[in-house]
């Protein structure tokens, strides 16, 4: 069985974190990392504001649904540091863009151990952050939209990476 991670990095919305995380949760994934700016429900020693955490944990449960107590959830600012240090863990680094170098989610490879970043809702994931990963992967669409939802392709991926050898 396939160990998966997912990192959310610098969405904007409560409401597509709440989602991933039921998403995921529902996929088996291992592990929900939420960094830069992405918005996360509320942790031990949070450094928040007291108001700001709950106000943002609130939302966030509105479409987790319970998730968010369910899967394991970590927030870091740093994001590059994270994906050295999961590299290091032996992650295969996987970004779901639609960039040159992407290749069709039904040709990848996958390894033991895949880190899946997803981006920001519209300019998706930085360039900086592209350069860290092993492989680029990209759903190919069919019709008139040239992307999908960040939740959607994420469901989409994770279920090819979860279920599909």
């Amino acid at each position: 069985m396939r160990t998966i991670v997912l990192i959310a990095h610098n969405l904007r919305s409560t409401h597509n974190v709440g989602s991933l995380l039921r998403t995921a949760e529902g996929l088996g994934v291992g592990r929900v990392y939420l960094t830069g700016y992405t918005p996360y429900p509320q942790v031990s020693n949070d450094t928040r504001l007291p108001h700001e955490a709950l106000k943002t944990h609130a939302k966030i449960q509105k479409t987790a649904l319970g998730a968010e107590t369910m899967i394991a959830v970590e927030h870091h600012d740093d994001v590059l540091g994270l994906l050295k240090h999961l590299k290091k863990e032996g992650y295969q680094i996987c970004a779901l863009e639609q960039d040159d170098r992407a290749m069709n989610l039904s040709d990848f490879n996958a390894g033991s151990k895949v880190a899946l970043i997803v981006g920001r809702e519209v300019d998706g994931v930085e360039p900086e952050v592209l350069e860290m990963a092993d492989a680029v992967i990209e759903i190919p669409m069919r019709g008139l939209k040239e992307s999908f939802n960040v939740v959607q392709a994420a469901a989409m991926a994770l279920y090819q990476l979860s279920y599909v050898d």
